[in-house]
């Protein structure tokens, strides 16, 4: 495994995961947490620093796992793993969720399809990190 590789992907994906998640969580679906306010637990303020160190975990562990199934086949290998690994991890229990939290149905479909985005985005990163770059050729012929 090529570490370097490894750690620049891993960030790429937690970097990325954040922008969105803040674009998701913060900017489009604030009006429809305010709206939620007795829902949500009373001291989620003090407990919002796991969720970066959780992402961040998360996203060396994905992509780990795609880096050992890596099959060099593009761009499509990226968005079918980002939609496999978000079915296994979030897209079923977002519906899980509806089930036992008073929760509308709306904000459960906003979460699976806005993640399911961003899993693809994140899948589409490592695609491109790993894929296989073909070697350059200088002025002489000779590789570089």
């Amino acid at each position: 495994m090529n570490r370097k590789r490894y750690f620049i992907a891993g960030f790429a994906v937690f970097i990325s995961f954040q922008i969105l998640d803040y674009i998701v969580h913060t900017i489009i679906l604030a009006g429809a947490y305010s709206a939620l306010t007795d829902v949500w637990r009373q001291d989620m303020a003090s407990l919002t620093w796991m969720m970066p160190v959780l992402s961040l975990i998360f996203s060396f562990f994905i992509t780990y796992i795609f880096i050992k199934g890596y099959e060099d086949r593009g761009i499509l290998e990226g968005i079918r793993f980002g939609i496999i690994i978000f079915i296994v991890t979030q897209g079923l229990g977002v519906f899980y969720e509806y089930a036992v939290y008073p929760l509308p149905f709306s904000i459960i479909a906003q979460w699976f399809l806005y993640g399911l985005v961003e899993f693809i985005i994140a899948g589409c990163l490592l695609s491109l990190i790993y894929k296989e770059w073909a070697p350059t050729e200088d002025i002489e012929g000779l590789e570089k």
